[in-house]
């Protein structure tokens, strides 16, 4: 049996006017999803639990069958496992967002969660110039993608709280400041880091060519390593994950999964869709379980681009789920489940903690439909009156056909 996991990052959203009350998901051209909804199990998932932050972090734990109440310590710690950074028991670790800020009325607001999405290769500089000015005993710098990194406070506390920089698109910052333990000396790092950033030449030339700075960073989703079974213990699966995320490639490495990097995955709408789909199949011809995560709609709706998350939606359902399902019967039985993380509404732009919904279809009809379906969306999977409250146990169900 072959088990995969096709999961459409923030695909889920709420009904907009300017699309004849429909979502960005009832609105694209999603055929592939849409008979696959008629032909198996199609319901809600409650994947965010009561009383944590509709993080992609939280999110994602439940839909890999994590209770998160149970394992979950933070985001940059699973960030760091699959950039291969071992925690020690006094290390906590953050994400790093390299942002732009903008003055506006004397305050300053977020003007770009993503500085623009900077290349890897100039946010690489950054890193380098900020471990080389600021990093040292205390606080260590390392390189991610794009404007995704890391930092680690060796000795720093955890009790800390922190505003995701996305939440804060066009917002000022100032009652957003780390606030807790020893904050004040996060406050005083992130002056540093933006004297260092607005002086470097690679944001000089931004700035020349009109292009988004880096000028500050932004500290969020702290902890420490967690301690999580992995699938081989739960489930007695091997298997790999594929993402252009680190905080996705970390949860499936601490899970005992291996990390499959594929050409140009950017985790943006531009990312190698179909690239993606060919390397999870080439993957379970010798494994028995694959994650594979696109990033590219949730990035669509923070930056509040509607026709860039259905573009992002629509080709997930022709390029990721139609070429794995053209691929899938050569390989035995198999069981499919599709999903997002948690909703990512455009007009919004940021998470909410609503179910999203799912599919289940398995070859040997193990997922029989519950009723007649339409399509795949958030209203006919509210129609079919299935909700999997904890949503941790639906990789129970799936792994076990039930």
């Amino acid at each position: 049996m072959k088990y995969i996991v096709l999961l459409g990052d923030g695909m889920a959203d709420e009904p907009i006017e300017a699309l004849g009350g429909k979502t960005p998901l009832q609105h694209a051209r999603t055929p592939r999803m849409d008979e696959l909804a008629r032909r198996g199990r199609l319901g809600l998932v409650e994947t965010v639990p009561r009383g944590f932050h509709p993080g992609s972090d939280v999110a994602n734990l439940s839909v890999f069958g994590y209770d998160p109440a149970a394992c979950y310590s933070g985001r940059s710690p699973l960030e760091a496992a699959s950039m291969g950074v071992e925690l020690g028991p006094e290390d906590v670790a953050f994400r790093l967002n390299l942002v732009e800020l903008t003055p506006h009325a004397g305050h300053l607001y977020m003007g770009d969660f993503s500085a623009g999405h900077i290349a890897t290769e100039e946010a690489r500089e950054l890193i380098a110039a900020l471990q080389e000015d600021l990093g040292g005993d205390e606080f260590t710098f390392y390189p991610g993608v794009s404007y995704r990194h890391l930092m680690v406070w060796h000795g720093g506390p955890d009790n800390l709280k922190f505003t995701p920089p996305h939440d804060l698109t066009m917002q000022p910052i100032e009652e957003h400041l780390p606030q807790g333990e020893r904050a004040e000396r996060l406050i005083h790092l992130t002056s540093d880091a933006q004297i260092l950033l607005h002086q470097h030449p690679v944001n000089q030339r931004r700035k020349r060519e009109g292009e988004p700075q880096a000028n500050s960073i932004w500290l969020w989703g702290h902890g420490r390593a967690p301690k999580m079974s992995t699938y081989r213990e739960m489930f007695g699966l091997t298997g790999a994950v594929i993402s252009a995320v680190d905080l996705i490639r970390g949860i499936g490495i601490f899970a005992g999964l291996e990390s499959i990097k594929v050409p140009g995955a950017t985790g943006y709408i531009d990312t190698n869709y179909r690239g993606k789909a060919e390397y999870a199949l080439e993957a379970l011809k010798s494994r028995d379980f694959v994650y594979l995560h696109v990033e590219a709609p949730d990035e669509a709706a923070h930056a509040g681009n509607l026709e860039d998350k259905i573009t992002a939606i629509e080709r997930f359902d022709e390029l990721v789920v139609g070429t794995v399902l053209d691929g899938l019967p050569s390989l035995g039985d198999y069981r499919v489940l599709i999903l997002p993380d948690h909703p990512t509404p455009v007009e919004r732009r940021t998470h909410t903690r609503d179910p999203v919904p799912f599919i289940l279809y398995g070859s040997a009809g193990e997922f029989p439909p519950n009723r007649q379906a339409q399509g795949y969306s958030e209203a006919e999977a509210k129609a079919s009156n299935i909700v999997v409250d904890p949503g941790y146990l639906l990789m129970r169900q799936f792994v076990e056909g039930k």
